[in-house]
């Protein structure tokens, strides 16, 4: 039998998601690509009211960063956080952001 000429390669094919998913993984941009998965799917997380009033959303240190430009749409968002943060859980994964802070 052939020894395979590339070690790192293997010989198998795979489908499309399991290689893109050892391919994040062999390049440690596993959380990078949940958090821009999270900020492209926004609007699919908390609804078109929130997401047309939401005028930036970005994450740092594992906190998520949302500036809304209508005060009762913050405030209500504020109320519901721990529900915003388990739908978030829900869409991309545990551990992506721990924290919901409003601007």
């Amino acid at each position: 039998m052939k020894e395979n000429p590339y070690p790192g390669r293997k010989k198998d094919a795979a489908p499309l998601e399991a290689a893109f998913n050892e391919l994040l993984k062999a390049y440690r941009l596993e959380d990078k690509f949940k958090e821009k998965q999270l900020i492209s799917s926004w609007g699919e997380i908390v609804g078109r009211t929130i997401s047309d009033r939401t005028t930036s959303v970005f994450i740092k240190d594992k906190k998520l960063f949302v500036k809304l430009s209508s005060g009762p749409v913050k405030k209500e968002l504020m109320l519901n956080r721990s529900k915003v943060l388990a739908l978030i859980e829900e869409k991309v994964g545990k551990g992506v952001v721990e924290e919901l802070i409003c601007l």
